[in-house]
């Protein structure tokens, strides 16, 4: 079964310019539709629902939570 997830996530300076949405569609099947995004040189943020299987979400998040990208659940509508 599919699942969706608002999601805020922020990224510290050594990760701004790699590429993490694309590793996590390819290494853990989970889309992620950007809403809003603003990427400096230093730091970054992406509002995003992440849609995937529950245990694929699960994954995902807690690799990029090890990887060092902060991840905000959020609620309600995600503004475009």
């Amino acid at each position: 079964m599919t699942m969706a997830a608002k999601v805020r996530l922020t990224f510290p300076e050594a990760l701004v310019g790699e590429p993490v949405i694309a590793r996590l569609a390819l290494d853990h099947g989970v889309v992620a539709n950007i809403r809003r995004a603003n990427v400096e040189d230093n730091t970054g943020w992406i509002v995003c629902e992440l849609s995937g299987t529950s245990a694929a979400l699960d994954a995902a998040v807690s690799w990029l939570e090890a990887t060092g990208v902060k991840v905000d659940w959020l609620e309600g509508q995600v503004e475009s």
